[in-house]
């Protein structure tokens, strides 16, 4: 199943199938690690906040409109 990082659940784990933003977003969400085909878990994240992640070992925050544009393949 198809999923912006927005509408997953707190805890789900999921793959980076796409990136739906231009070159700026796609390489500075490259510089902080995420990059298609990697396996991301949502840490947390409300309706309009930022959400944390997790990729490897890092976590990081990005901003709620960034985290829309990230397309994951999540089993459920």
């Amino acid at each position: 199943m198809l999923l912006p990082l927005t509408k997953m659940k707190n805890g789900e784990e999921g793959y980076v199938q796409e990136i739906t933003g231009g070159d700026e977003l796609k390489n500075r969400l490259a510089a902080l690690g995420l990059r298609i085909s990697l396996k991301v878990a949502k840490v947390s994240g409300l309706f309009l906040g930022p959400i944390t992640v997790r990729v490897g070992q890092t976590q990081i925050a990005i901003g709620h409109g960034m985290a829309g544009k990230i397309i994951l393949e999540v089993q459920r």
